[in-house]
């Protein structure tokens, strides 16, 4: 699924979330701190999203899609499925990089912007070859924020033996089918996004937090699980892995109830790095790690470092024809882990958002994560296509003080719109869920305007040949389009 745009934090560090409204609108002086920026669509192909009952005030504006040519690079094409992505500036001058992932390409993207925030130019970092397993969600780390960097540390997905990648963001596109970048100590798994916490949460140390995308299948695997990297500064190479467990050793999911809190520890996964994945799979459940129904994101609560130790993150959920599978979620759920202050191996689990307890009109596959300061932001992937699903793919507004949780973005699919439909929906799906959301970026302190996110959608049914072989690897066949929007006035 997709990861996120990535729990990327921007090379000047990101704090501030932004919402926008559903019209391409022009720029607002009122919300403007860096003035030389400009909201305005550059592409012709209108948002694929809107904002829900309550949230009228968000601004919504088109930043690129699959459809658009840039000037600079006439051949570029913007892949399929955006996931995970990160912002930086361009330290070569008033610019802006995006990078981002495709998952179903294996590839990752980079997009140059100038200083109005317009696309100028494309190119890819890494193609199918490079990439070598889907790449989800993703994260941006940067010595202001994570005390290393730049390095965009990009997750595999595609079984357990897949790895994380550390790919340098201003890197040459020459290097694009080089296989040698993954980063061994972090692990093998079939993972979603690789989050670094901020360097104040645990002076001295790199903590990386890793969601693993594992199922149920097999009695012996581990099923989904929290992972914990642990070294000293930057080191990525020579520490430690630890995979989450409870206290008293239970390992089923739906043991744990709202309103409870669980106490919990790291516990390590010895010589990790020289495991292949089927053995830590196996090593985690002899361990007495908890079995989560796929772990598909992490994020850390903005703020001061004793929020960055406030971690959320996904079970996305899974069903045997329509039925639960007994200890584990079907609708999905949304962990609260509270990291003790002194030791990053202790804390205390709760469940914040259960979606079995409201089946088909609450949250549906949550997938990506945005934390901000008061907010999670739950952006759901519900191709799963349950029987009793009553809405689209939606992102989720929780409320961290109040514990509210209400939609906030849906998919705008115009079901019984014939023109839009020739348009974008080239397969003539109608059933709900048939696109997700991808990252969902905080992106105010490195473009200067506040309250400001991109958000990553996956309009899995707008296909056309044109967006074929995007990278130019020529190792997938998928013809989707992809999109990023600018959302403004988001609460942080």
């Amino acid at each position: 699924m997709k990861l996120n745009f990535f729990k990327s934090i921007a090379l000047l560090g990101i704090t501030g979330l932004s919402v926008i409204s559903c019209q391409n609108d022009d720029k607002d002086s009122s919300k403007d701190v860096n003035a030389d920026i400009d909201f305005t669509s550059h592409s012709k192909v209108p948002a694929f999203v809107y904002p829900m009952t309550g949230f009228e005030s968000l601004k919504i504006s088109t930043l690129i899609t699959s459809a658009d040519v840039l000037p600079g690079s006439p051949s570029f094409i913007y892949g399929a499925q955006p996931d995970g992505a990160g912002l930086m500036k361009d330290p070569s001058g008033e610019g802006y990089i995006l990078i981002t992932n495709h998952e179903i390409l294996q590839s990752v993207s980079r997009v140059y912007l100038d200083k109005t925030f317009k696309p100028v130019k494309g190119d890819y970092l890494v193609d199918g070859i490079g990439g070598m397993t889907r790449l989800c969600s993703a994260t941006l780390a940067t010595p202001a924020v994570h005390g290393f960097g730049p390095l965009f540390l990009t997750a595999g997905e595609s079984g357990q033996e897949s790895m994380v990648h550390g790919i340098n963001p201003l890197g040459s596109s020459a290097d694009k089918s080089k296989t040698d970048r993954v980063l061994p100590a972090l692990g093998k798994a079939s993972m979603e996004n690789a989050v670094p916490l901020p360097k104040e949460a645990y002076p001295g140390k790199t903590v990386i937090l890793i969601g693993e995308d594992q199922s149920y299948a097999t009695s012996h695997a581990s099923a989904g699980q929290l992972i914990m990297y642990m070294s000293t500064v930057g080191d990525l190479s020579n520490g430690k892995l630890y995979a989450l467990k409870r206290t008293d050793g239970n390992q089923v999911e739906t043991t744990m109830k709202l309103n409870n809190s669980y106490p919990v520890s790291f516990v390590e996964i010895p010589d990790a790095k020289n495991l292949t994945g089927a053995v830590i799979n196996t090593t985690v459940n002899a361990l007495g790690a908890i079995r989560f129904s796929r772990v598909e994101d992490v994020d850390y609560r903005k703020g001061s470092a004793s929020n960055n130790r406030e971690i959320y993150f996904t079970a996305t959920g899974q069903a045997s024809s329509n039925a639960p599978v007994e200890g584990y979620t079907m609708w999905g759920r949304v962990y609260r882990l509270k990291m003790d202050a002194n030791d990053p191996l202790k804390g205390t689990l709760e469940l914040a958002v259960e979606g079995d307890s409201t089946p088909g009109t609450g949250i549906i596959n949550p997938d990506n994560l945005c934390v901000t300061e008061n907010y999670v932001y739950i952006q759901e992937d519900g191709d799963s296509y349950y029987a009793d699903a009553k809405h689209d793919s939606y992102i989720w507004q929780f409320n961290i003080a109040t514990k509210q949780n209400k939609p906030w973005l849906n998919m705008n699919h115009k079901r019984t719109d014939t023109a839009w439909n020739t348009l974008y929906n080239q397969t003539g799906e109608m059933r709900f869920g048939s696109w997700e959301f991808g990252a969902m970026e905080d992106i105010s302190d490195i473009i200067g305007v506040p309250d400001t996110f991109t958000v990553n959608i996956h309009p899995h049914t707008w296909q056309t040949d044109a967006f074929k072989n995007a990278d130019g690897s020529g190792t997938q066949t998928n013809k989707e389009g992809g999109q990023t929007v600018i959302i403004r006035n988001v609460q942080r």
